[in-house]
């Protein structure tokens, strides 16, 4: 389907808009209706089976188990804002509220996290339930909610519930969603009802997505099988601190009480108290340093190619919230009122995610018409529907917004099978293990056993035929077991331990200070974040929860290792008072984009190696400092333009060497033209960024794609390679021809700020062997830096001739760079109608990868996008009425309702809407009420 031809505007439409606007959305229903009438056997979607499922939004509706009614008041982009007396009919409310716009996004979530898609789609996703019963997501999320959350918590889970079965009840699944009408033609799938573990889950697959740095630990691994040591360390080149600072920058470590404390006037729960906490761990987990010796040893273990098998597993896993982990980022800032025109703190965030229809968020506010010990909430922000609460947002004292902070919270290692145990200190210990039933919609159900360590760690291994197989080649001295047919892989994650994330939640959209803020963060110990703060009393702040686990002699958790041997047992985790904050740094802000939390030199403790490299957030920093500096005060536009900011860093470093490059042909020298002035700036029209673009991803094919494994390459790419054995490449003239085994959006190189550091490292090496590459066809060879540039811009040149046409006045960066939104069910796998029903776009985008106006692209796959800004947001702290915000697409889940996308068109444009919180401006901002009640 084409996008809006108009973007929406903030305004509240008149009548007359109104009319005409549903007047033409009835016209292309049915029309639409009416084709697929003819597709599908003869079914016929009526009208009014489309709009069977639309919520009603005005009158009342009788909800039994309320204690008292409750206002639904909705305003012209359709987004809710709930008035009840006391908590339990709030969440209930937000449940039943939630399940009218998105119940069937809702569905589909827990059947994902309880690994029971097959029930609902059938036997194309039994491998995909296979791998999620093994790591056991609902079984923990019901272990939290017996064991470890507060009664409050569960209290309110049961509320959310509640309401969600109150909108279920007496419904068919036609009543629900068109999604559930198409899904009638080929099964008898019944939607069930809802409970609190459903909703505890949810975090689960969330802190899967958010998990650190699993998939990094595994291509270096897979590196080994054609780079040695140097090699790899050469494309995981060292953070820049120098250049891009880290978060926490105003502090130091006290060594006598063994915490990392701020130095300014910090308040609150940061205290004193031990590194660690929590006993050591009975089982191995892996550990390394990473350096060069790291592979010639047990205790560094490294997997060759077979450990391609858990890639492919995990790359088929479906996304909670990210592209499989990859690009997973945000930006998130806060300046202090000294830097702000309103004399208040200004607060920015917008997660960088994956692209979905509709959008992971659902913006809602959630008031007590008077705060009271039995009403305590007045929050307004992003939610998760089928999640009760708000996850960002903010309150009448505080705002907070949230980053990936990307510890390592996950260690892959390798396990010796022995029988129906594994090797343990030279013991044999049985694996704990349970039969698992997975139902198939239309299909018989398939049986599995999932094996787990006795604690707790599900063997991954047994989900692949070709996983029983690794470390048959491993890298391993005598002192390893013998290997037999290989060893298997092992998972040790912290969110696969009850947590008490959930507690978190609403612990934080009821706090007043930064104390309280701190104390309720603490409680989300999976996944960990990077938390920013400010309130109205003019503080602004920064703190990292999670449970971050310490590795033995040293360990850094950054390749696989041997799980038989107990020095390498994780002996606790970092505890909470350990771990860095900042409250009120002198230089006025705080900027969290993924980088570096604190100066390795300045920390005890290892967070992960593998941070973002700070592209986006040093250039947000100097946003900020070029006003400061300037003398200039800093407004909520201002904080909405720095989101917008589309500049290319790379571009910066590399242009003017490109500008030197004497190239023959005039084609080639005529598209080289097209970077002479370039502001570097990534504008969807801008003919000079599709160039810079394409020569950026033809540099990172010749001179790092080409020389990769064939199980990091993009699927399809083949290629004449040196012969290699388990040990490396074999020194003959032997050549093989092997194909990419990566789809385009996982690929490598993939174009992210670790490859602009990679980059940048390289520039003073202009004879490196990383920059020669063969000549290829009529191409040349390259021996050195500026040759392979030579060559980049020549293929570039060309692949843009095939893919925009010889004339360069008619390129643009927006032609390439473009934005389809897909249902993630069947917009991606139903029929070629279905699809045309439920998706939506393309749009040309602007921004680009690594920028802070992060339209991610996979340079090894294509121009693309695989990841967007999922929302924007920007709080003013002095007065709430004047914040803004955005959603990614609209707040109905619904085909064909005005709310389904009508928030995309003013996101592609950078705009923002009214953010009403008072409940004066929420009357004022008011098109629809319903009242529910008891």
């Amino acid at each position: 389907m084409p996008p809006n031809t108009t973007a929406p505007s903030g305004d509240k439409p008149g009548k007359s808009g109104r009319k005409k606007g549903r007047r033409a959305r009835l016209i292309v229903l049915v029309l639409v209706l009416a084709i697929v009438g003819g597709v599908t056997g003869g079914a016929y979607w009526s009208v009014s089976t489309v709009r069977s499922s639309f919520p009603q939004t005005k009158g009342s509706i009788t909800l039994h188990g309320l204690s008292g009614p409750v206002d639904v008041k909705r305003d012209g982009h359709g987004i809710p804002q709930i008035y009840a007396s006391s908590d339990a009919d709030l969440f209930m409310a937000q449940g039943y509220v939630q399940a009218q716009d998105r119940f069937y996004e809702m569905d589909v979530r827990r059947h994902m996290t309880s690994g029971r898609l097959s029930e609902m789609f059938g036997k194309d996703q039994v491998k995909n339930d296979e791998f999620l019963r093994t790591l056991g997501w609902d079984r923990v999320a019901k272990q939290e909610y017996d064991k470890t959350l507060s009664p409050a918590t569960k209290k309110y889970l049961q509320a959310y519930a509640k309401g969600v079965n109150s909108y279920l009840q007496g419904k068919e699944g036609k009543d629900i969603s068109l999604e559930y009408a198409a899904l009638g033609f080929t099964s008898d799938y019944k939607p069930r009802k809802w409970t609190p573990v459903d909703s505890v889950s949810w975090l689960k697959a969330m802190a899967w997505d958010l998990r650190g740095n699993m998939r990094d630990e595994i291509d270096r691994a897979l590196m080994t099988s054609r780079l040695g040591p140097q090699q790899i360390k050469d494309l995981y080149p060292d953070y820049p601190y120098g250049r891009n600072k880290a978060i926490v920058q105003q502090g130091q470590y006290n060594a006598l009480s063994k915490t990392f404390q701020q130095t300014g006037a910090a308040t609150g729960s940061a205290g004193g108290g031990t590194g660690a906490t929590g006993s050591a761990s009975t089982h191995a987990s892996t550990a390394s340093t990473g350096s060069s010796s790291s592979s010639s040893s047990a205790t560094r273990a490294t997997l060759t190619s077979q450990l391609s098998g858990l890639r492919r597993v995990l790359d088929g896993v479906p996304t909670a919230v990210g592209v499989n982990g990859q690009g997973i980022g945000s930006n998130s800032w806060v300046v202090g009122g000294a830097h702000t025109i309103t004399g208040k703190p200004l607060l920015a965030n917008d997660p960088h995610l994956s692209a979905s229809l509709p959008s992971v968020w659902y913006q809602m506010g959630l008031h007590c018409r008077s705060i009271s010990a039995a009403c305590r909430y007045d929050v307004s922000g992003y939610t998760f529907a089928g999640m009760p609460g708000v996850v960002i947002g903010h309150n009448a004292n505080i705002a907070w917004g949230m980053t990936n902070s990307g510890v390592d919270a996950t260690d892959l290692y390798l396990e010796k099978i022995s029988g129906d145990g594994y090797l343990y200190d030279g013991k044999v210990r049985p694996f704990t293990s349970r039969e698992e039933t997975i139902k198939v919609a239309g299909g018989a159900p398939k049986k599995i056993v999932v094996r787990q360590t006795s604690d707790g760690m599900p063997l991954l291994s047994d989900r692949d035929g070709e996983l029983v197989k690794v470390g048959r080649k491993a890298a391993v001295d005598t002192a390893a077991p013998d290997r037999g047919d290989g060893y298997g892989i092992g998972l040790k994650w912290t969110a696969l331990q009850p947590g008490t994330s959930m507690d978190a939640i609403f612990a934080v959209d009821k706090a007043a200070d930064w104390s309280e803020f701190r104390s309720a963060a603490a409680q989300l110990d999976a996944p960990s974040q990077n938390l920013i703060y400010a309130d109205t009393k003019n503080n602004i702040g920064y703190t990292l929860p999670g449970r971050i686990p310490m590795r033995a002699n040293g360990d850094d958790g950054s390749v696989p290792a041997p799980g038989w041997d107990s020095r390498y047992a994780w002996t606790g985790f970092i505890k909470q008072a350990a771990l860095p904050y900042e409250y009120n740094p002198a230089r006025g802000y705080i900027v969290t984009a993924n980088q570096a939390v604190v100066d390795k030199d300045k920390y005890p403790y290892t967070l992960t190696t593998d941070w973002g490299y700070g592209t986006r957030s040093q250039r947000i920093a100097d946003l900020i400092d070029s006003k400061i500096r300037g003398g200039g005060k800093i407004s909520t536009d201002d904080m909405r333009q720095m989101q917008l900011d589309d500049s290319s860093e790379i571009a910066k470093l590399l242009v003017p060497k490109l500008l030197k490059i004497n190239l023959a042909d005039k084609d080639v020298r005529q598209a080289q033209k097209l970077l002479e002035g370039w502001d570097y700036t990534q504008d969807s029209d801008s003919a000079a960024a599709a160039y810079f673009n394409a020569v950026w991803r033809n540099i990172l094919k010749l001179g790092f794609g080409n020389k990769l494994p064939k199980e990091l390459r993009v699927k399809g790419q083949c290629l004449w390679v040196d012969k290699t054995d388990n040990t490396g490449p074999v020194d003959d003239d032997a050549k093989v021809r092997e194909c990419g085994e990566r789809d385009a959006d996982q690929a490598q190189p993939d174009g992210g700020d670790r490859w602009f550091e990679v980059v940048r490292t390289l520039m003073d090496k202009p004879d490196s062997d990383w920059w020669k590459t063969p000549a290829s066809g009529t191409r040349p060879k390259a021996d050195n830096r500026d040759q392979l540039f030579a060559r980049a811009m020549i293929d570039a040149r060309w692949e843009l001739t095939a893919k925009l046409g010889k004339d360069i006045d008619t390129w643009s960066w927006g032609r390439l760079h473009r934005l389809f939104l897909k249902n993630q069910t069947l917009g991606n796998d139903g029929s070629g109608m279905l699809q045309y029903v439920l998706n939506r776009g393309p749009w040309k985008l602007s921004g680009g990868e690594a920028t802070v106006d992060a339209t991610g692209w996979n340079a090894a796959g294509g121009y693309g996008v695989v990841w967007v800004p999922s929302m924007r947001m920007v709080v003013n702290l002095g007065d709430f009425d004047k914040s803004r915000w955005i959603n990614l697409t609209g707040a109905s889940g619904h085909a064909y309702s005005a709310h389904y996308v009508d928030q995309t068109g003013k996101w592609v444009n950078g705009g923002l809407l009214p953010w009403a919180y008072s409940e004066k401006a929420v009357g004022g901002a008011t098109s629809d009420t319903l009242v529910l009640k008891p």
